[in-house]
C-alpha cells in the first residue's frame, strides 16, 4: 500500500502542487515566526545580562513624580553608609531619565525605543569605567554632554559640536565633549544614551541632591546574595535591595514577554492561514479520491481492507505534508533571518534590534514538521475514510457519485444547531462587559463561523439561483457555469469557504476599527475647547516652564497644564489631576451629570462619574485629603462629569495642588488662541519651545488625524497578516477549478465537439469561478458585519457613546476584490479547459 500511495503522489504531482504550496506557506509563516522571535528573545536576554555586568546589588528609589514626603531618598549620605558595609568594593550613584536626542536634520534619533539620559561619574578626575571614552573627555557643567558612539554616528555629531536634545520639552543645546562605548542592551536595540555630570543630571531629572539608583559592586569573594543581605541591614525599611542577576533576569523576562506577545499574534494569523488550507487539502483529496474510485474499488476487490485503503490515502497525505513541511521550514528560516533587518529598515531614527546569531530551536523544527504533516493528514482523513466505506461494486458502477439526501440532511441539521448556538453565544457575549465578554465572544464567533461553514452547501444553492439572471446574460456559457456550480454543492462550498473565512475576519476587523476610530475621535475632541494640545511625543511629562513660555506667545489667550500627582483621598492612595480653574472654561467642556464648574477651585473639586459611583460620592460630599508633602485638608465635590480622554478621576485646581508637589510637571498643556488655530500661531508655539522634535503641538484636527493614522496603520498590519489566508484561499479556487476541469474533460470535450469554441470554454470556467468567489465574498462580508456589530456592542459597554459605523465603501471594495480573486484564479484552469484535445477528451476510458 505504501508503494501504491507513493505511485499516486508521483502520478498527481501537478494536482497536488497547490496543496503543497498552501501548506508550505502556512508552515513558513509558523517557522519564520518561531525563528524570528527566538532570535530576538535570545539577543535581548544577552543584552540584558551585559547591561548589569558591573552591578552586583542595586538600590532603587521611587519615581520623583510619584514620591511623597515620607518616601526615603537616595542621598550621598546613604551612599557613604553603604560604602562602609563589609564586602562592598565600590558604590556608584545613578541618576537617569528620559532624554530625546535629535539629529542635525531635526528628527529624533531612536524614536520608539529607550531614549535615556544619565550621569557620568568622574570622581577625582577618574573616568567612569561603565562608559569607556572613545573620543574627547568627561562632561563638566550644564553646557556639556557626552553621547554613545552609535547615537553620535546616526545623528552625525562630532566632538565640539552643539547637540540638540530635550529632557522635558524645551530644546537644550549643550556642547558634545566626548563619545563613549557601551554594552547597554537598550543602546544595542536602537536606543540613545546621553550623559551629563552628576549635578546637571540631578537638576535635569528633577532630583537635586538625590539619585534614582545606587549600584554596588561586590569585593572579590563576596556573592551577590550575601552582599544584598548585608546592604539591606543599613537601609531604611522602605527600601529594598535587588541583585544584579535578578535585575538582568527581570529585564530578560520583560523582553521575553514582548516577543511572546508578538509570537502569539503572528501564530494566530498563521493558524488562520492553516485553517483555510484545511479546506483546500480536503477538497483536493476528495476530488483525487473521487477520480480514483474505480482504482480503489479494484484494490478492495482483490483483498485490500477498508483500513488499508484509508491508510493508503493517509500515506499520500503524509508524503505531501512532509514535503510541504520541509519546504516551509526552509522558507521559514529564511523569513526569520530576513525579518530582523527588514524590521529595522522600516524603523524610524535608525532603530535596530539587538545583535545575535540566528536561533533555530528544536521546538521550531519539530513544530513546523508536526503542523505541516498533521494538518495535511487531518484534512485528508475524512476523504480517505469516505472512500474506504464505498462498496466495491457500487464504486465500479459509479452509484456513489452523488451524496445521499440523508447525509445532506444530517449535515444541514448539524450545521443549523452549531450556527444557532454560536449566534446565541455572540448575542449573549455582546451584551456583557468588555472584561467578561471578550473570551466568550471569540469562542462564540468561532462556533458561529464553523456552523455557517457546515451550512455552506445549503446556502450556496439559493445564492447561485439568485445569480442565475446575471449568468443567463452570458448565454449558454452562463447556464453551464451555473449548473457546474450547483452540481456538487459540497465542492462549491469547500472552495468558497476558504475565501469566506478571510473576508469574515477582514470585514469584522474593518467594522470594529472604523467604529473605534470614529468613537475615539469623538471622545478625544468632544470635550476640547482649546485650540492646541502640547505634549511630549513619548508621553513623558513636560517641564513646568513650558506653560510659562506658552503664556507669553503672541496670539495665546489662555493656557493651563494638566498635571498628575499622587495623593491620599478618603483613606485611599490615588492619582489626582490638576487644571487651572481660572481658564478651564476656555479650554474644556466637561459634560456634567450633576453640579457644574461654579464651585470648582480652592477646596472645590470635580469628579468623573465612574469614580464617584465607585466611591459613593455625590455633589456636596466632603472628603479628607493628604497631599504629596503630607499636608492634610478637606475637599468638596462641586460637580460630577462624564469621563473623557482629557479629564478623568479626581480633578483639583492647580493653585490648590501646586504648593504640595515637589516638581510641577504637566502631562499636557492646553492652549487657547485669540483668533483660532492658524499656521502662524502654531509656528510661534513651536518656536517658543525651540522647535523641539520631542514635543507635539496638535490642533483638534491634528488629534483626529493622528487617531485616523494609527487606526489605519493597525488595520493595514492586520490586512497584511490576513493576506496569507486570502492567498491560500486563491490557491484553493485555482486548484479546485483545475481539478474540476480535469474531471470534466470528457464533458468539456463533447461541448467543444458540438460547437463550443475556446473562448466559450474559457468563459464558462471564469463565470463558474466568479459565481463561487462572489458567494464566498457575500457570505464572508455578511458574517463579518454581524460579528463587527457584536464587537462594537461589546466595546460600547466600556466606552459610553461607542457607535456602529458600517464602512459601505470598503465593503463594496472587498466584494469587488472577491470578484477579482475569482477572475484571476480562473485564468490557468480556463486556459487549460480551452486547450483540451477534443479526441483525447471524449474517447472512452
Amino acid at each position: 500500500m505504501f508503494r501504491t500511495a507513493l505511485r499516486n503522489v508521483l502520478a498527481h504531482k501537478a494536482r497536488l502542487l497547490m496543496t503543497v504550496l498552501a501548506v508550505t506557506l502556512g508552515v513558513a509563516f509558523v517557522a519564520g515566526t518561531l525563528v524570528f522571535t527566538s532570535t530576538v528573545s535570545a539577543a535581548y536576554q544577552n543584552s540584558s545580562h551585559k547591561s548589569f555586568d558591573e552591578v552586583d546589588v542595586a538600590i532603587r528609589g521611587g519615581d520623583p513624580r510619584t514620591r511623597t514626603r515620607t518616601t526615603p531618598k537616595l542621598t550621598r549620605e546613604l551612599m557613604d553608609r553603604v560604602a562602609r558595609v563589609p564586602g562592598v568594593q565600590s558604590v556608584t550613584g545613578v541618576v537617569s531619565g528620559f532624554t530625546a536626542v535629535a539629529g542635525k536634520n531635526g528628527d529624533l534619533v531612536g524614536q520608539g525605543w529607550t531614549t535615556q539620559g544619565a550621569n557620568y561619574v568622574a570622581t577625582g578626575g577618574a573616568r567612569d569605567a561603565r562608559y569607556p571614552l572613545k573620543d574627547g573627555r568627561a562632561p563638566h557643567g550644564p553646557g556639556e554632554v557626552v553621547l554613545d558612539a552609535k547615537t553620535a554616528e546616526r545623528a552625525g555629531y562630532r566632538v565640539g559640536e552643539s547637540v540638540r536634545l530635550s529632557v522635558d520639552g524645551p530644546v537644550r543645546t549643550p556642547r558634545l565633549v566626548g563619545i563613549f562605548t557601551t554594552d547597554s542592551g537598550e543602546v544595542a536595540a536602537g536606543g540613545t544614551l546621553a550623559l551629563f555630570d552628576t549635578p546637571t543630571a540631578q537638576q535635569l531629572f528633577g532630583m537635586p541632591g538625590e539619585f534614582s539608583e545606587i549600584d554596588v559592586k561586590a569585593a572579590p569573594g563576596t556573592s551577590q546574595t550575601a552582599l544584598a543581605a548585608a546592604v539591606g541591614k543599613v537601609l531604611p525599611k522602605e527600601l529594598r535591595t535587588t541583585t544584579g542577576r535578578s535585575l538582568a533576569d527581570s529585564q530578560a523576562v520583560m523582553a521575553e514577554s514582548r516577543t511572546t506577545s508578538l509570537q502569539t499574534t503572528l501564530l494566530t494569523f498563521a493558524g488562520i492561514a492553516l485553517f483555510v488550507a484545511i479546506f483546500l487539502i480536503a477538497n483536493t483529496f476528495t476530488m483525487l479520491v473521487a477520480q480514483r474510485t474505480k482504482e480503489l474499488a479494484l484494490l478492495r476487490a482483490v483483498g485490500a481492507t477498508r483500513r488499508q485503503v484509508t491508510r493508503s490515502v493517509l500515506i499520500e497525505a503524509f508524503l505531501v505534508g512532509l514535503a510541504a513541511a520541509v519546504a516551509g521550514l526552509v522558507g521559514g528560516i529564511g523569513i526569520g533571518a530576513a525579518m530582523r533587518p527588514l524590521t529595522s529598515s522600516f524603523g524610524n531614527g535608525g532603530q535596530t534590534l539587538p545583535e545575535g546569531p540566528l536561533a533555530i530551536t528544536p521546538a521550531a523544527v519539530i513544530t513546523s514538521l508536526v503542523v505541516g504533516i498533521g494538518i495535511t493528514m487531518l484534512a485528508a482523513w475524512l476523504p480517505g475514510r469516505r472512500a474506504a466505506k464505498i462498496p466495491p461494486v457500487a464504486a465500479m458502477s459509479s452509484v456513489h457519485a452523488v451524496a445521499t439526501p440523508r447525509s445532506l440532511v444530517v449535515r444541514n441539521a448539524f450545521g443549523a444547531l452549531i450556527t444557532a448556538a454560536g449566534g446565541i453565544g455572540v448575542l449573549g457575549a455582546s451584551g456583557s462587559t468588555l472584561d467578561d465578554g471578550q473570551m466568550p465572544m471569540a469562542l462564540s464567533g468561532a462556533v458561529l463561523m464553523t456552523g455557517v461553514l457546515v451550512l455552506t452547501p445549503l446556502l450556496s444553492r439559493p445564492f447561485i439561483a439568485a445569480a442565475a439572471p446575471l449568468l443567463r446574460a452570458f448565454g449558454v456559457c452562463g447556464k453551464l457555469a451555473r449548473e457546474n456550480a450547483l452540481r456538487n454543492p459540497r465542492r462549491t462550498a469547500a472552495t468558497a469557504s476558504a475565501l469566506t473565512i478571510g473576508l469574515t475576519l477582514i470585514t469584522a476587523l474593518t467594522v470594529v476599527g472604523v467604529s473605534s476610530e470614529r468613537s475615539i475621535d469623538q471622545k478625544a475632541t468632544a470635550a476640547l475647547s482649546a485650540d492646541y494640545v502640547v505634549r511630549m511625543a513619548t508621553y513623558d511629562p513636560l517641564s513646568g516652564t513650558v506653560e510659562k513660555r506658552l503664556g507669553k506667545v503672541d496670539g495665546v489667550s489662555a493656557v493651563s497644564p494638566l498635571r498628575a500627582a499622587p495623593a491620599r483621598i478618603a483613606g485611599r492612595d490615588t492619582f489626582v489631576s490638576g487644571i487651572d480653574a481660572s481658564t478651564i472654561r476656555s479650554l474644556l467642556r466637561p459634560q456634567f451629570t450633576t453640579g457644574s464648574l461654579a464651585g470648582f477651585g480652592g477646596r472645590g473639586i470635580i469628579v468623573a462619574k465612574d469614580t464617584a459611583q465607585e466611591r459613593g460620592w455625590h455633589t456636596g460630599t466632603t472628603v479628607p485629603v493628604t497631599y504629596p508633602d503630607g499636608t492634610q485638608g478637606e475637599l468638596t465635590v462641586s460637580g460630577i462629569f462624564q469621563r473623557n480622554d482629557l479629564l478623568r478621576g479626581i480633578v483639583l485646581d492647580t493653585r490648590t495642588l501646586d504648593p504640595h508637589v515637589q516638581t510641577a510637571t504637566a502631562e499636557q498643556v492646553l492652549v487657547k488662541t485669540e483668533g483660532g488655530p492658524s499656521d502662524t500661531v502654531k509656528r510661534n508655539i513651536a518656536k517658543a519651545l525651540g522647535d523641539s522634535p520631542a514635543v507635539l503641538v496638535q490642533s483638534k484636527q491634528d488629534v483626529s488625524d493622528s487617531i485616523a493614522r494609527s487606526m489605519t496603520m493597525m488595520l493595514n498590519i492586520l490586512y497584511g497578516l490576513l493576506a496569507m489566508a486570502v492567498l491560500v484561499a486563491v490557491l484553493g479556487v485555482i486548484n479546485t477549478l483545475a481539478m474540476s476541469v480535469a474531471e470534466r474533460a470528457p464533458e468539456i470535450g463533447m461541448l467543444r465537439a458540438i460547437g463550443l469554441d475556446r473562448d466559450g470554454a474559457k468563459r464558462m470556467v471564469r463565470l463558474e469561478s466568479l459565481a463561487i468567489s462572489l458567494f464566498g465574498g457575500v457570505l464572508g462580508i455578511g458574517l463579518g458585519v454581524f460579528l463587527g456589530w457584536a464587537g462594537t456592542r461589546l466595546l460600547a459597554s466600556d466606552m459610553p457613546g461607542f457607535e456602529l459605523v458600517v464602512p459601505w465603501g470598503r465593503l463594496a471594495l472587498f466584494l469587488t476584490l472577491s470578484a477579482m480573486v475569482g477572475m484571476l484564479a480562473a485564468l490557468w484552469p480556463a486556459r487549460r479547459a480551452a486547450r483540451l484535445n477534443l479526441l483525447n477528451a471524449i474517447k472512452a476510458e
